[in-house]
């Protein structure tokens, strides 16, 4: 098959990592479809097709892979890269907030998978990248549900990988650290951290912590080519982490630390 006749479909292209990712597919020669809630309100040209489409509902997902296939006849490679992030406390954070949460980072990437495995079933191959994070392995005080919702990622994502191999389908996981992208300046504030003092002070010193390392974090074009080369790949592994190198030594870390003793390093990184 040639290069320039598979077609990605990227979620959250509008910016950050899904424009990085979007971008770096075609410029390796995919016809990429990125996804954005309201297209008609980008102006610009992004250097691929833009689609509406809003992760958080099905009929809205099964519209936009539709069009996709209408035009193209076939889909290989999907990265489900569409998310957002809540900052408070546990305590701090309503039912409602964290369901809110999940209906995109975690309904949302289940969704689109189940949208799209009907036809690279039928064409018995295709390359789903389930962007995870860092977070989704090491839990990070103060985004708590944030931090859930990718390890729920974690989880769906090694599970379908072996419910789908069969059919000539990879399923892999993409684990950004902290990178530079407008997801800091975009991060929500549960409506309790706002007026609650109970948590005030250290969510403050935390979320500054926080901000600090993503604004001081690798590149989203960094995150980009790695999309590019995974896709590109005949083997791939389960994991592909993107990040700074005590982040990424840290995974290995937790693993082999006492828990008692890597929580307490991760206290001190926040100042706990």
């Amino acid at each position: 098959m040639r290069r320039q006749s598979q077609v990605a479909l990227v979620t959250g292209a509008r910016s950050g990592i899904g424009f990085a990712c979007a971008t770096a597919l075609a410029q390796n020669g995919y016809k990429v479809y990125g996804t954005t809630r309201d297209a008609d309100a980008v102006t610009s040209d992004l250097g691929f097709e833009l689609l509406s489409m809003n992760v958080d509902v099905t009929a809205s997902v099964e519209a936009g892979v539709q069009h996709i296939l209408q035009e193209q006849q076939r889909l290989d490679v999907v990265i489900n890269n569409a998310g957002w992030g809540y900052g408070g406390a546990v305590e701090d954070t309503s039912v409602d907030e964290a369901k809110a949460l999940f209906e995109t980072n975690f309904f949302g990437v289940m969704r689109v998978c189940r949208a799209v495995l009907p036809t690279m079933r039928a064409q018995r191959r295709g390359l789903i990248v389930n962007v995870s994070s860092i977070g989704g392995v090491i839990a990070v005080p103060f985004v708590a549900f944030y931090g859930a919702t990718k390890f729920a990622v974690e989880g769906l994502t090694e599970a379908l990988r072996m419910e789908v191999k069969r059919f000539g389908i990879d399923v892999v996981l993409l684990e950004p650290g902290d990178i530079r992208t407008p997801f800091t300046e975009n991060r929500r504030h549960t409506a309790a951290s706002q007026v609650s003092d109970l948590y005030k002070e250290q969510y403050a010193a935390v979320l500054a912590k926080i901000e600090s390392d993503e604004q001081a974090g690798a590149s989203a074009e960094q995150v980009g080519r790695t999309v590019a080369r995974i896709a590109n790949r005949r083997r791939r592994r389960i994991r592909y982490v993107v990040g700074p190198f005590y982040q990424q030594l840290a995974i290995v870390a937790k693993a082999l630390l006492p828990g008692t003793l890597f929580e307490r390093i991760i206290m001190m990184n926040y100042g706990l």
